[in-house]
């Protein structure tokens, strides 16, 4: 069943909000949902270009979708949300672009701290905050400040961030601790490096989509990935929406999830497998 057919165009019409709470019944009773759900939000300049729009029109629109998603999964329950905003990659881009990306981040994240505290959102950032400009380092500051005791969802944008850059400053932190004694060599193992990733406080995420169509994860949560389930679909970001948020969550569900084994050995040591 395609849920995005579910609803028409007039999105915020009583009947779509009728059928929104119905089908979101549906996906908390059918199975478990996604401890943690990641986002590459991608197709932001291609979906303006097929407009005949800019690539900062583009990011703008992404951001309807960004508020949607997150609202959508409040609702469902989830608990995670990361978002991979800006990649260090993306530093190349060309500087008037960067500049328009880190003025709108200001400007949204000013304008939505408010709902995020009054929706029980936890704001979080992981990447390398230190190199932003001071303006946004700043705004995010006290965003961060201001929800730090919200538990309902955590919002985690992922900002001048990619999955390199996470393992080698973890394997840095490790080196440190190693040559201070206070831990050694023959402990580190999985479990020791995931302590000293930017997201150690949080599960890997269960469930990782990507939109735009492109098969591959853009160097963003390479370890944490490890076995999350991948969902590509050719939906541009600014046209992703919660009924394409929900398709995702209703794939994610019929797979099962077998960490490297087999099928039996999963229903036998009875396994978080997800099979409808």
């Amino acid at each position: 069943m395609n849920l995005s057919s579910t609803f028409n165009p007039h999105w915020f019409s009583s009947d779509n909000t009728t059928v929104d709470k119905q089908i979101q019944a549906e996906l908390k009773s059918s199975c478990t949902l996604p401890l943690h759900i990641a986002v590459i939000m991608d197709g932001n300049g291609r979906w303006a270009k097929s407009k005949g729009k800019t690539r900062i029109e583009g990011h703008v629109a992404g951001v309807d979708s960004v508020r949607d998603i997150v609202e959508a999964c409040t609702e469902l329950g989830i608990k995670y949300l990361t978002l991979f905003t800006f990649s260090t990659e993306n530093w190349k881009r060309p500087k008037k672009e960067i500049s328009a990306l880190m003025q709108l981040l200001v400007k949204v994240i000013g304008r939505e701290t408010r709902k995020l505290h009054e929706n029980n959102i936890r704001l979080n950032v992981i990447g390398e905050i230190d190199i932003l400009p001071d303006k946004v380092r700043t705004t995010l500051q006290q965003t961060m400040e201001q929800t730090k005791n919200n538990n309902k969802l955590v919002l985690n944008i992922a900002l001048s961030y990619s999955g390199q850059w996470d393992i080698v400053q973890a394997c840095k932190a490790v080196a440190i601790d190693v040559q201070a004694g206070r831990i050694t060599a023959e402990s580190i193992d999985e479990q020791l490096i995931s302590s000293y990733l930017s997201t150690a406080s949080m599960p890997d995420p269960e469930l990782l989509i990507r939109t735009s169509g492109e098969f591959r994860i853009s160097n963003f949560m390479l370890w944490q990935s490890a076995y999350s389930e991948i969902y590509i679909t050719d939906t541009y970001w600014p046209d992703f929406r919660r009924p394409k948020l929900y398709d995702a969550i209703l794939e994610f569900q019929k797979r099962e999830r077998r960490f490297g084994l087999t099928s039996e050995q999963v229903q036998h040591n009875n396994l978080p497998a997800k099979k409808l």
